[in-house]
C-alpha cells in the first residue's frame, strides 16, 4: 500500500491535499483571476490586495479545494502582481491552507509565481502548441520547482477536437513527459478539452461524448495522470437560460467524474442536482451530451424555449410590481430603468405633495439613492445606472412645467462640476458616462463638451461658480493640455479641486506630472463608479480638507517612488540602440510586390463589418471587465453584460437596416527603404522620393540577445538593394453619429447616445480589421491563402503588422501629417486632424501597414533626451516641440 500511495498526485498549501481513487470531485475555484472577475480585476488594478484576499478567502470558504490565480490583463504588471499576491496569501492561513493552480499563458508570470508559492503548485499550463523543445524545456522548469502541470491537449497542428486527436496529443505529451523528462506521472493532470454542444453544427455533435471517452481512455492508458477542464464550456449555446444551463452542468459532471474526470473549474451557482433535474429536461440534456439522437439539438433548442428564465414567474412578478406602493413603484422602474410607467407614476406623486419640486427632492431621490447604494456596492453596473438615468430625465422633464408654473427654486444638488474633454481631443463616451453617473446623484453637471480650449474651461469654472472641474482626455497629447491648464490654474490663484479621468490618463501621470503643478487638490478617477465618491469627498467641507491632505500625500509618495524606479532604470544611448538593432538577414529574404501601388478609395458595407467585430472593448467601455463572450455568463457581470448586448444587437440591426452609418477609407501602398537608421524613405512608382516616415527606437537596456527595435527595422535598408514596401490607411465610421446622439440627447435618452457612439467605434475598429485582411490577400497580397476565424483575427494570428501613431510602437502623433499628405485624407473620406492630431470624427482609426514576417507590436517605453534631440533635428523642429510631442515617453 505504501508504494501505491506514493502515486497519487500530492499537493498542498499549509495543508496537504491527497488525490486518491476515494476522493471526491476536487472543485477549482477560479474567482482569483483577472481575466475571470471585473472585480477582482478591478482590486488588482486599485492594488487593493486586501480586498483581492478576501476574494480568495470566500473561494475557501465556499469549498475550492484549489485556488487558480491568474494575473494575464494588457494594463498588469503580471509579474509584480502574481508576485505580491502570493506572497500575501502565504501570510494568510486559512487562506494559504489550500494548493495554488498558478494560471497564465505568459512564461515569465508563471515562473515569478513558482519562485514564491506556498508548498507543491500546479502550473497552469503547458502544450506541445510550440513544438517538443520548448514543451520539454518548460517541463523541465516546472519539475526542477517541485510543482504538477495541466497539460492541454493542444499540438503545433492545433487543437485537439475528436476523440482521436485528443487521446493522440494526450498520449504523446505523456510520453514525453515521463520518458524524457522523468516527470512524475502523478503529477501530470490533462485537460482534453471541453468545447460547446448543440451549437447547430455538424462537427460540435459529440464535442461531450469525446471528452468522456478520452477521459476514461486517459485513465485506463497513462497510469497516474488525471483529468481536469473548465465545465462551463459545454453550456455556452444557452447562454442566458440558467436552467438548462444547470443541468447539462450536472449531467456533464455526472458523466464526465464516472469517466473519470477528478477535478475541474465548475461553479457551484451554476449546477442543479443531478436528481432534481426534472426527466424531460434531463433526457433531452443527455440526448445531447451523448449524441443518442440526430435530432437531440433541435429537440433540446425546442424545450429550453419552454423553461427559459422561468417565463412564467417572470410574468407574474411584472405584474405584481404595478400593484404595489408609489414609492416602490418609482424606485422599481428606476432601479430596471423602466420609463413605460414613469409619467404616470409622477403624476400620481405630483397630486400628493405640497410643491412638484417636492417629487424630486423626495420620490426621485430616494429611488435615485437606491441606484447609488446598489451601484456603490457592485449590485448595479453601469449600462443599468444609465438606463436610471434615462427614467430620471424624463420625470424631471415632466415635472419641469409645473416647477415653472409655480416658479419654485431649483433643487438644492449636490453640487457644481463642470466636464470638459481637452483641447485637441474629440473623444467623449468616458466622460459622457461619468456626467450621467454624477447626475444620477444629483450634481448639476455643467458639460462643455469636446475640444475645449482652457481659457473657456477656466472661465465657464468661474462664471459658474462650479465645485470641481473634470477634465478628460483620450490622446497622449491631452496629457500635456492637462498640465498646461493646472499650471494656468495655479498662476491665477483659483482654489478648484480637479478631477483627470480618460484611457491615455492615469494615478502615476497624474502624481508626477500635474499635480506638482497646481496647489489645489488634482485626483485621478480611473471609472465612474469611483467618480461619485470622489466629488463627494472634495464638495464636502467636512472632508474636502483631510481628503486633499491624504490626496497630495498619496501622490507625493507615488511620485518618489515613481521617479527612484525611473533613476535605477538603465537606458542606452541613441547610437548604442542603434547597433543593437532588430535584425533581419535581408539577403535571404525578399519583400513581396504588392499587387497594388498608389492611393485607394475604399468603401465597405456595415453588414460586411459585423464579423470582424471585438465586442470586448466595447463591454469595457461600459465599465464591464471581462473578454467575450465569456463575460456573457460571468458570475458578477453576466446578466448586465447579456441585456447590454442584447440592446447593442438592437441597435446594430438599425443601423444596417437603416443606413445611420457608412464606412469610408483610404489606403496607400508606396515603395520604400530604411534611411538613415530610424527612417523610412516613401517613394512615387518612378522611384522618386515623396516623403519619409520617423520612427523611434527603444532605449531601455534589455536582456542579452534582446533587441532595441523601431518600425523602421521592419523595411529593407536602401544598401540592401531590395525594394520593400510599406502602407498607410485612415478609415471611419464616425459620420453621422454626433447627429443621432444628439437626438438621442434630446429625446433625455442617454444610454441610447452613448450606444451609438461605441457602436461607431466598434465599426470603425471593425473596417481596419476588414481592410487589413483585404490588403493582405488581395490588395497587397502578401499573404493570399491566409485562413483565420475571427478569434485569431482578434488574436492577430496573421503576417504583418498595421500599428498606428499615437500607441506604444509610435507614440508620435506628429506622423498623421504625413500619413495626411500622402493619402490625402482629408479629401478622400472627409476625416480632419485637431490642433493635437485628434481624428474627427472620433470614430476613426489611421495607421500603417507592414508586411514583414518577422514584424510585430513592441512597446516604445522611455527614451532618454539625446533621442529627443536627434529626432528634433530629423524633423527639423525645436527641441521643445520634440519635448511637447514625447512628453509622456521622456525618462526622468
Amino acid at each position: 500500500m505504501g508504494a501505491k500511495a506514493n502515486r497519487y498526485l500530492k499537493l498542498s498549501g499549509l495543508e496537504p491535499l491527497v488525490v486518491t481513487p476515494e476522493s471526491n470531485f476536487i472543485n477549482i475555484g477560479e474567482r482569483t483571476n483577472v481575466t475571470g472577475s471585473r472585480r477582482f480585476l478591478r482590486l488588482i488594478k486599485e492594488e487593493k490586495y486586501d480586498e483581492a484576499l478576501e476574494v480568495a478567502r470566500s473561494q475557501v470558504e465556499g469549498g475550492a479545494q484549489i485556488i487558480d490565480v491568474n494575473m494575464d490583463e494588457g494594463m498588469l504588471d503580471g509579474v509584480y502582481a502574481m508576485t505580491t499576491f502570493l506572497n500575501l496569501m502565504a501570510a494568510e492561513p486559512d487562506i494559504a491552507r489550500v494548493p495554488v493552480m498558478i494560471d497564465s499563458s505568459k512564461w515569465e508570470i508563471i515562473e515569478a509565481g513558482l519562485k514564491v508559492v506556498q508548498g507543491k503548485s500546479v502550473v497552469n499550463s503547458i502544450s506541445l502548441k510550440e513544438g517538443e523543445e520548448e514543451f520539454i524545456q518548460r517541463a523541465k522548469q516546472i519539475k526542477r520547482y517541485g510543482a504538477a502541470v495541466i497539460v492541454m491537449a493542444f499540438d503545433e497542428v492545433g487543437q485537439a477536437d475528436t476523440y482521436e486527436r485528443r487521446i493522440e496529443i494526450c498520449k504523446r505529451s505523456y510520453d514525453i513527459l515521463v520518458e524524457k523528462v522523468k516527470f512524475s506521472p502523478e503529477d501530470i493532470i490533462f485537460d482534453p478539452n471541453i468545447f460547446p454542444v448543440a451549437t447547430g453544427m455538424e462537427e460540435h455533435r459529440k464535442n461531450a461524448i469525446d471528452f468522456f471517452r478520452a477521459t476514461k481512455w486517459i485513465r485506463e492508458n497513462l497510469p497516474h495522470a488525471h483529468v481536469s477542464g473548465g465545465v462551463s464550456n459545454v453550456s455556452f449555446s444557452f447562454r442566458g437560460n440558467n436552467v438548462v444551463r444547470e443541468a447539462m452542468h450536472s449531467a456533464f459532471l455526472y458523466h464526465a467524474i464516472k469517466n473519470g474526470m477528478d477535478m475541474g473549474i465548475v461553479n457551484p451557482q451554476m449546477l442543479e442536482v443531478y436528481d432534481d433535474i426534472p426527466k424531460d429536461l434531463l433526457e433531452h440534456v443527455e440526448d445531447v451530451l451523448l449524441d443518442r439522437r440526430e435530432d437531440a439539438t433541435e429537440r433540446l433548442m425546442t424545450l429550453a424555449e419552454t423553461v427559459k428564465g422561468n417565463g412564467k414567474v417572470a410574468e407574474k412578478q411584472n405584474q405584481e410590481w404595478r400593484s404595489g406602493e408609489l414609492q416602490d413603484r418609482i424606485t422599481h422602474s428606476l432601479v430596471k430603468g423602466i420609463d413605460e410607467f414613469v409619467e404616470v407614476d409622477i403624476e400620481e406623486a405630483r397630486q400628493a405633495v405640497n410643491k412638484p419640486i417636492e417629487v424630486i427632492e423626495g420620490h426621485l431621490m430616494n429611488g435615485m439613492n437606491v441606484v447609488g447604494d446598489l451601484f456603490g456596492s457592485g449590485k448595479m453596473f453601469l449600462p443599468q445606472v444609465v438606463k436610471s438615468a434615462r427614467v430620471m430625465k424624463k420625470a424631471v422633464a415632466y415635472l419641469l412645467p409645473f416647477i415653472e408654473e409655480e416658479k419654485d427654486e431649483e433643487s438644492r444638488s449636490a453640487g457644481k462640476i463642470l466636464m470638459a474633454t481637452v483641447k485637441g481631443d474629440v473623444h467623449d463616451i468616458g466622460k459622457n458616462i461619468v456626467s450621467v453617473v454624477l447626475g444620477c446623484n444629483n450634481y448639476e453637471v455643467v458639460d462643455l463638451g469636446v475640444m475645449v480650449p482652457p481659457e473657456k474651461i477656466i472661465q465657464t469654472a468661474l462664471d459658474e461658480k462650479v465645485d470641481i472641474i473634470g477634465l478628460s482626455g483620450l490622446i497622449t497629447p491631452s496629457l500635456d493640455e492637462m498640465v498646461y491648464l493646472a499650471k494656468e490654474l495655479e498662476k491665477l490663484d483659483i482654489n478648484i479641486p480637479v478631477m483627470i479621468g480618460g484611457a491615455t490618463t492615469s494615478r502615476a501621470h497624474t502624481a508626477v506630472k500635474i499635480a506638482p503643478e497646481y496647489s489645489k487638490t488634482v485626483v485621478h478617477v480611473n471609472d465612474a463608479s469611483r467618480a461619485v465618491t470622489v466629488a463627494g469627498n472634495l464638495v464636502n467641507p467636512k472632508f474636502l480638507e483631510s481628503y486633499s491632505v491624504a490626496i497630495r500625500e498619496e501622490y507625493d509618495k507615488l511620485r518618489e517612488g515613481f521617479l527612484n524606479r525611473s533613476k535605477k532604470k538603465t537606458y542606452l544611448s541613441i547610437q548604442d540602440a542603434r547597433a543593437n538593432k532588430f535584425s533581419v538577414d535581408w539577403n535571404n529574404f525578399t519583400p513581396v510586390r504588392p499587387n497594388f501601388i498608389g492611393v485607394k478609395k475604399i468603401e465597405a458595407a456595415i453588414d460586411a463589418l459585423e464579423d470582424y467585430i471585438d465586442w470586448t472593448p466595447f463591454f469595457r467601455s461600459w465599465d464591464l471587465h471581462g473578454k467575450y463572450p465569456a463575460i456573457l455568463e460571468d458570475d458578477v457581470v453576466g446578466e448586465q453584460a447579456r441585456s447590454l448586448y442584447k440592446d447593442a444587437l438592437e441597435m446594430f440591426q438599425k443601423i444596417k437596416s437603416e443606413k445611420w452609418l457608412k464606412a469610408t477609407g483610404v489606403l496607400g501602398v508606396f515603395p520604400a527603404n530604411q534611411v538613415g537608421d530610424d527612417d523610412i524613405e516613401v517613394y512615387n512608382e518612378e522611384g522618386e522620393a515623396i516623403d519619409r516616415f520617423l520612427t523611434l527606437r527603444q532605449q531601455s537596456k534589455k536582456t542579452k540577445g534582446a533587441p532595441n527595435m523601431a518600425l523602421a527595422d521592419f523595411i529593407a535598408p536602401k544598401s540592401s538593394g531590395k525594394q520593400d514596401y510599406v502602407g498607410a490607411f485612415c478609415v471611419t465610421t464616425g459620420f453621422g453619429v454626433e447627429e443621432i446622439a444628439k437626438k438621442y440627447e434630446e429625446n433625455l435618452d442617454d444610454y441610447n447616445s452613448i450606444m451609438i457612439k461605441a457602436l461607431a467605434d466598434r465599426c470603425a475598429e471593425a473596417f481596419a480589421e476588414y481592410l487589413h485582411e483585404k490588403v493582405r490577400k488581395e490588395i497587397w497580397g502578401y499573404a493570399a491563402d491566409e485562413v483565420l476565424t475571427n478569434e485569431e483575427l482578434i488574436r492577430e494570428s496573421y503576417k504583418g503588422i498595421r500599428p498606428a501613431p499615437g500607441y506604444p510602437a509610435c507614440p508620435d502623433h506628429l506622423e498623421k501629417r504625413t500619413i495626411w499628405k500622402l493619402l490625402d485624407v482629408e479629401k478622400n473620406t472627409g476625416v480632419k486632424l485637431t490642433d493635437s492630431l485628434a481624428m474627427w470624427p472620433a470614430s476613426s482609426v489611421s495607421g500603417y501597414y507592414f508586411a514583414n514576417p518577422q514584424s510585430k507590436y513592441f512597446g516604445l517605453g522611455k527614451i532618454k533626451q539625446d533621442q529627443v534631440e536627434d529626432y528634433a533635428s530629423r524633423r527639423d523642429i525645436s527641441i521643445e516641440e520634440a519635448n511637447k510631442w514625447l512628453n509622456p515617453n521622456i525618462a526622468d
